[in-house]
């Protein structure tokens, strides 16, 4: 594994048939995305999509310190849920690690569809799984939006360093035991879901003040159901 505990995992890590595997998984998953994105992205969301693609590529550029010896950085799946929709957040970060993994050989090519999976797949719908489950919290009020953000992306993070051991435990090549990958990736990663949990409410924030119409999570919150008065009432006129 990478020294600093990244959730790119490299070549090597896991065997060619759990690659192949987890690669088929993620090329179905993306494409039912693909599909399903098409009724999220219009000229108001599309644009903002595009931004947060940057914005998490730029930001998993830059590694913050956890412990000596080791640092971690944003992965992006609650954020993108909460501002784009989970079927055009997983797009997002996807593109995100095709790129990273073509041109700055941050993860593995055989490794990719690993990647994908965990940060893509089980991060988004992990950190979204959570955030709408606390929406009703997130609608009533700015720290409550913000509140809903980073239980999300801590969430979403931890999550997603699940999935890392349970690829590692069906075809982990490393040498290392699978219960020290666990200790490793689940303890740090929960250490890095704290940071990566402040960054997205930040970010969520800064949106919703601004534009709160571009926040998917708030766009899409089911609304209040009409009350209807019973025939005879209310209209001045008496029973």
């Amino acid at each position: 594994m990478s020294r600093h505990v990244a959730m790119h995992m490299s070549d090597g890590i896991v065997n060619a048939p759990t690659s192949l595997l987890f690669g088929a998984v993620a090329i179905l998953f993306v494409g039912w995305a693909a599909v399903r994105a098409r009724a999220d992205l219009d000229d108001r969301t599309a644009p903002m999509a595009g931004l947060v693609t940057a914005f998490v590529f730029a930001v998993q550029m830059i590694n913050f310190p956890i412990l000596p010896g080791a640092s971690g950085h944003l992965l992006g799946g609650a954020l993108v849920a909460i501002l784009v929709g989970p079927w055009v957040g997983t797009l997002c970060i996807t593109i995100v690690l095709v790129v990273q993994s073509l041109l700055f050989a941050d993860g593995g090519l055989t490794a990719l569809g690993t990647n994908v999976v965990n940060m893509a797949v089980i991060g988004v719908f992990a950190g979204w799984g959570v955030a709408v489950a606390l929406r009703r919290f997130a609608v009533r009020s700015r720290g409550g939006l913000l509140a809903t953000a980073f239980v999300a992306a801590f969430a979403g993070t931890v999550l997603a360093s699940l999935g890392f051991v349970a690829q590692y435990a069906l075809g982990g090549a490393a040498g290392a035991t699978t219960g020290t990958v666990f200790a490793l990736m689940v303890g740090l990663h929960a250490l890095i879901g704290i940071g990566e949990g402040v960054i997205t409410a930040v970010t969520v924030g800064a949106v919703a003040a601004v534009r709160p119409d571009l926040v998917h999570l708030l766009r899409t919150a089911p609304r209040p159901a009409a009350v209807t008065q019973p025939a005879g009432r209310g209209d001045g006129s008496g029973a």
